[in-house]
């Protein structure tokens, strides 16, 4: 089982963090280009709620249901009930590091399927484009959370 950490910290008090990220439309919010969202079904975040969309990579349609647990102000958890992995669970946590700061760790644990069949994931999910899709969505929420006054 492959581990993929990546924390920083967005000037935004923990409820702002928090609220933006329980926002439904935050996966098309962090998703940066060449890489399209098109989601197709997406319930309000809370323990148990399923999210169904397809991560377009270019012309390479990848279909995946998300599964959420352990949702409160401290963050949440996205596991992947159908995809092209193996296995994903992605751990969002925030944690105030002040009154006007944030820490956010993103922890994912992914396996990729044997032979032939994991190709095709670990060419569009290795530790290179992870950290390259994490540093694009660092800047991206640090962009969002100071645009939006009310939540900060």
């Amino acid at each position: 089982m492959a581990v993929f950490d990546y924390t920083f910290v967005v000037d935004a008090p923990l409820t702002a963090v928090a609220a933006f990220h329980h926002d439904t439309r935050i996966l098309k919010k962090l998703t940066p280009p060449p890489i399209f969202v098109q989601i197709h079904r997406y319930e309000p975040l809370q323990t148990g709620s399923e999210a169904e969309f397809t991560l377009w990579f270019g012309p390479l349609p990848v279909r995946w249901l998300a599964v959420h647990s352990d949702v409160g102000a401290h963050g949440f958890t996205d596991t992947q009930a159908r995809g092209p992995l193996q296995s994903w669970q992605h751990r969002h946590q925030f944690t105030a590091v002040s009154p006007t700061q944030t820490r956010i760790h993103e922890h994912i644990e992914y396996e990729h399927d044997a032979a032939w069949r994991g190709l095709f994931s670990r060419l569009l999910f290795a530790r290179p484009g992870l950290y390259l899709l994490f540093t694009a969505r660092k800047w991206l929420t640090r962009w969002h959370l100071r645009r939006v006054p009310s939540l900060s």
